[in-house]
């Protein structure tokens, strides 16, 4: 309290000054009718002071030290004494001689934003009424009012676009004045504030944005460059927004045709790859010239369709550099579509297309393994025309087997012929298995690859000796080389001397092949002695198995009564039996049981026919008795003979081998326990 009135403020310890620690400090006066009356207290409250008179008590504001309200006291509750604060609770009580006044402050600030407002203090004044949208809105207009008044039209965009102002005064406001970047800054602000589902609206404003930037730019391209480069330069980072990108996705069209109407030819390079638009962009370089930058965009998105689209161009003028983007997308890309491309050039100048077009296919042939013939026809027809060089280690590479090669032999065939590569069709010729061709062709070019040939036929040795004789013939009569013809009887087994001796003229002397005539005979004398020497063995042999077989006959073996059948464990004297040198024994039905289900279908139909025959021919009476003398008729011998002969026949079949340890026991180890057929009955007997 002072003499003219109520001096308040903060204190600040952080001041430099010793002299005055106060801050915002201000003085309050009191009115002229109140000077000679002091308040008897007073009270601080966030924004107002209470003064305490003897008969009222006086609220003022501290922002604008206006009178708020005054409360006065009657005489009858008694004479003011006092005021005081509760420091916890906020509440305000006076106090008389006789009672007690209690001072509620609700809602102290709800005014004070008007205030700070008035003042010119906007911040805080928004920060008192951030709670009322149409308060916050008078703020923000008046502040950006006072910055378009003073000139900072980029801070007054900025503040008119959070009002809800009419938007079009706004952007009238700033076209009148011919402040472009404030108008942009307004746009890229109201822009920043709708929803992604307006769509509509945020297309709008970004292609008024891209006008204004576009509009700016042409301006400043031959005037200003440095503030032309800034401003490219945040036209392209507002093009490159995410929000912008995804607005204007389905608008490409009018984005191209607007910055193509100012002539921007960077620009709209520059949102093509943004949208990822790589075919305009593609296409753009290409009727630039500008091949290179033609094939980096193709790398980028390594897009398969964009490489079949383009190629066809780009092979005729980057070659090299394409067929290595071809090789890094490996197997991206289908070398078939590709054969477009490859074939799009002069062949007759292009040496260098030629190489590349070589070097692509031979990476897809060896490298991925590519077996589509018409990649391999193709190479073929390159190698053929440009590389005969390396066709026949194409040929080599690829077999002599018809059907692993995978170019067409015939194709192959004719084109090689066309060219006249005689190596080439002789290789084809002998994997088509035509020999008889390979070996004529072969004899054109070189009698040692004409014999290569005629040993390739391996299984065929009547065909391989017709091959040798033919070369024989061509060495005799082509050649006049009689020597050399005789050299083959040691090059090959199947000619004799004889075979070849009808190609030599009349008047050839007999000193050129007495030689091989002498080795001829001497050969044959060999042959005969070891003929001779075989057939001694046979014969010898064939004593050795007459005299086992008469073995075999008198062997017998000893079975007594406790004897046992192997397979149904009965007495083996109770019914036919068989013995086996192993000392296995089987009833025969037993036998018969057991070897039945081992054989083919062709012995099982004999052995029942076999059987049955030996049923029917046990029940028909004998028509022949024995006569007095004690002899047999003939018709008695020859039934007895039928029956030894189908008895023997029997078992040829069925007792050839053990069942127990011959052959049927060894191919039964792979048979299961169990037929599939059986399977499920055996294993649902198990549950």
């Amino acid at each position: 309290m002072t003499g003219p009135g109520v001096y308040y403020g903060s204190f600040d310890y952080t001041l430099q000054s010793k002299d005055n620690i106060t801050k915002n400090a201000s003085l309050l006066p009191l009115e002229e009718s109140e000077s000679s009356v002091k308040p008897l207290a007073v009270i601080l409250t966030e924004f107002h002071i209470l003064l305490l008179f003897p008969d009222r008590l006086r609220v003022m504001c501290a922002l604008n030290e206006q009178l708020v309200d005054e409360d006065v006291y009657q005489p009858r509750f008694g004479k003011l004494l006092g005021v005081c604060k509760d420091r916890i609770k906020g509440t305000i009580w006076s106090y008389t001689n006789q009672s007690v006044f209690k001072y509620k402050v609700t809602r102290e600030s709800r005014d004070v934003w008007r205030m700070y407002l008035d003042k010119g203090e906007f911040d805080l004044a928004k920060e008192y009424c951030k709670d009322n949208r149409a308060n916050l809105d008078q703020v923000l207009t008046k502040q950006a009012q006072f910055f378009f008044e003073n000139g900072n039209f980029e801070k007054s965009a900025m503040y008119f676009a959070l009002t809800e102002r009419s938007f079009e005064e706004i952007a009238l406001k700033f076209i009148g004045s011919k402040q472009t970047d404030a108008l942009k800054s307004f746009l890229e602000k109201k822009l920043s504030s709708f929803k992604s589902q307006d769509k509509t609206q945020m297309t709008m404003l970004i292609t008024w944005l891209i006008e204004l930037y576009l509009n700016q730019l042409g301006e400043l391209k031959d005037t200003n460059q440095d503030r032309y480069n800034e401003v490219h330069e945040y036209f392209q980072k507002f093009l490159a927004q995410s929000r912008v990108m995804d607005c204007l996705s389905n608008n490409k069209t009018t984005v191209y045709d607007l910055i193509a109407s100012h002539g921007d030819i960077e620009d709209m390079v520059f949102f093509a790859m943004l949208m990822q638009d790589y075919d305009r962009v593609v296409s753009h370089h290409i009727q630039h010239n500008d091949y290179k930058s033609a094939l980096d965009v193709l790398n980028k998105p390594q897009d398969d369709q964009l490489f079949y689209k383009f190629s066809p161009v780009l092979m005729q003028h980057i070659p090299k550099a394409l067929v290595d983007a071809w090789i890094l997308m490996k197997k991206k890309l289908d070398p078939k579509k590709l054969i477009p491309s490859l074939v799009q050039y002069d062949h007759s100048v292009q040496t260098n297309q030629t190489n590349e077009a070589i070097r692509y296919l031979e990476f897809c042939i060896v490298e991925l393994v590519n077996q589509e013939p018409a990649i391999h026809n193709y190479l073929l027809s390159l190698y053929a025309k440009y590389q005969p060089n390396q066709l026949m280690n194409y040929l080599s590479r690829q077999g002599d087997i018809a059907e692993n090669v995978p170019y067409d032999l015939k194709y192959a065939l004719r084109l090689c012929a066309e060219h006249n590569h005689k190596r080439a069709c002789v290789h084809i010729y002998t994997t088509m298995g035509l020999y008889e061709e390979a070996v004529e062709l072969a004899l054109e070019v070189d009698v040692d690859l004409a014999k290569l040939n005629a040993n390739k036929p391996e299984d065929d040795e009547e065909l391989k000796k017709k091959l040798w004789l033919r070369i024989a013939r061509h060495v005799v009569e082509k050649e006049n080389n009689i020597k050399r013809a005789m050299e083959f009887l040691q090059e090959s087994e199947l000619l004799k001397i004889e075979d070849i001796l009808p190609f030599f003229p009349d008047f050839v002397t007999i000193d050129h092949f007495k030689e091989a005539i002498c080795n001829s005979l001497a050969e044959y004398n060999q042959h005969i002695e070891t003929l001779k020497q075989e057939m001694e063995d046979a014969t010898e042999s064939a004593r050795s198995i007459r005299s086992d077989i008469q073995e075999m006959r008198n062997k017998y073996g000893i079975v007594g009564p406790q004897q046992k059948c192997s397979t149904c464990s009965f007495p083996l004297l109770s019914r036919t039996f068989y013995l086996f040198p192993c000392q296995h024994m089987f009833h025969s039905d037993c036998l018969i049981a057991e070897v039945l289900p081992n054989l083919s279908e062709s012995k099982k139909s004999k052995v029942e026919e076999l059987q049955r025959r030996l049923v029917t021919f046990a029940m028909q009476p004998a028509t022949s008795s024995a006569n007095l003398s004690g002899g047999t008729t003939p018709d008695v011998v020859s039934r007895r003979d039928l029956h030894d002969q189908l008895r023997n026949e029997l078992d040829d079949i069925i007792a050839a081998d053990c069942v127990n340890c011959g052959e049927i026991m060894i191919r039964s180890i792979n048979k299961p326990f169990i037929e599939p057929s059986e399977y499920e009955s055996a294993i649902n007997s198990w549950l």
